[in-house]
């Protein structure tokens, strides 16, 4: 099968279309036929190496983390699905490789596709659902009445957050271009900030919870706009104690985490906020859940771009420039 493959870690230009084998299939698992992946920031980090202490892989590495399409097998023991069903997964984190024909995945990340959704709507999907559910959800338990603010909301996760944050009844504020500001208010969002003209730390106070997806900076001025007791809940990092027990790492890179957020712990300690970075995790169940939401028109999927598997370096280069409007998706079959 035709696939996208990493042989090193690169800053740049790293990746090539390569012929692979079809991955097998374990008696758990189900084999998709790939029809459309969606790119995210995180293809771009991981082709660079920036999680290689953490997602150890073993290259070549098939990347992409994004997938909807046609199951073409099952195993033996595969109660939930069978041949010819349309689903869309993010597959787990030890089992990417959504840039290829095929990809197998256990059946407990893979959930039915939403019917409403084409196949190249549905790639753009899993990632950023399932990251803005585990967020407002799980972590920040965000209750109707609340107020939270949403960086950056006219990106892949943007888009869908501020769509879910409204469901669950809160007000929402998020930055965004000039350009932009319409297309989030469309989507829901109460208070815009231009950040070519304002800064968001001047102009919000008493939010219960800040989704931080921006950098180092950003996540420090997000403390000023939290209420005591607020949350700051991170997806860009910096990787936390928490993340590092949830996920089994060794000693050594526990003392690292560690380290590595406790700037930004001790300074949300002295505002009276909570800090805590999320990883996202695949999970079937939740995205069964979207697919309710999205079937029920909830939620909408924002396609700005599809591009051909030929030119999926020219899809990664153009993600990675920043300058997308929701999400960006490549077409395989």
């Amino acid at each position: 099968m035709k696939a996208f493959i990493i042989d090193s870690y690169k800053p740049k230009d790293g990746g090539r279309i390569a012929e692979m084998p079809v991955p097998e299939t374990g008696e758990h698992d189900v084999l998709v036929q790939v029809y459309a992946t969606g790119i995210n920031p995180l293809d771009n980090k991981i082709m660079k190496g920036e999680f290689k202490l953490v997602l150890p892989y073993r290259l070549p590495l098939i990347l992409g983390n994004d997938v909807a399409g046609v199951i073409a097998q099952v195993g033996s023991r595969v109660r939930k699905f069978k041949v010819g069903d349309e689903v869309y997964a993010r597959p787990d984190k030890g089992r990417i490789g959504t840039f290829a024909e095929y990809i197998a995945m256990h059946e407990d990340d893979v959930a039915i596709k939403p019917s409403s959704l084409t196949m190249e709507e549905a790639a753009s999907l899993p990632l950023v659902a399932l990251t803005a559910w585990q967020v407002l959800v799980e972590k920040a338990d965000l209750k109707k009445g609340q107020k939270v603010f949403i960086q950056a909301g006219s990106g892949g996760l943007g888009t869908i957050a501020i769509q879910l944050a409204k469901h669950l009844g809160a007000t929402v504020a998020t930055t965004t271009s000039t350009e932009n500001v319409n297309m989030v208010k469309r989507l829901g969002a109460d208070v815009v900030i231009d950040y070519k003209k304002e800064n968001f730390e001047d102009k919000l106070r008493d939010y219960d919870v800040v989704l931080n997806s921006q950098d180092a900076k950003m996540l420090e001025k997000s403390l000023s706009v939290l209420r005591p007791g607020g949350k700051l809940i991170s997806v860009s990092g910096p990787p936390d104690p928490a993340f590092a027990g949830e996920t089994g790492l060794s000693w050594m890179l526990k003392v690292v985490m560690f380290l590595l957020s406790y700037n930004i712990r001790k300074k949300a300690k002295r505002k009276r906020v909570s800090y805590a970075f999320v990883f996202m995790r695949a999970q079937g169940a939740q995205l069964g859940k979207i697919t309710e939401l999205v079937n029920a028109g909830i939620i909408r999927p924002l396609v700005e771009k599809i591009w051909g598997f030929e030119a999926i370096r020219d899809a990664l280069a153009y993600v990675e420039s920043g300058r997308t409007k929701g999400k960006v998706v490549v077409k395989i079959k």
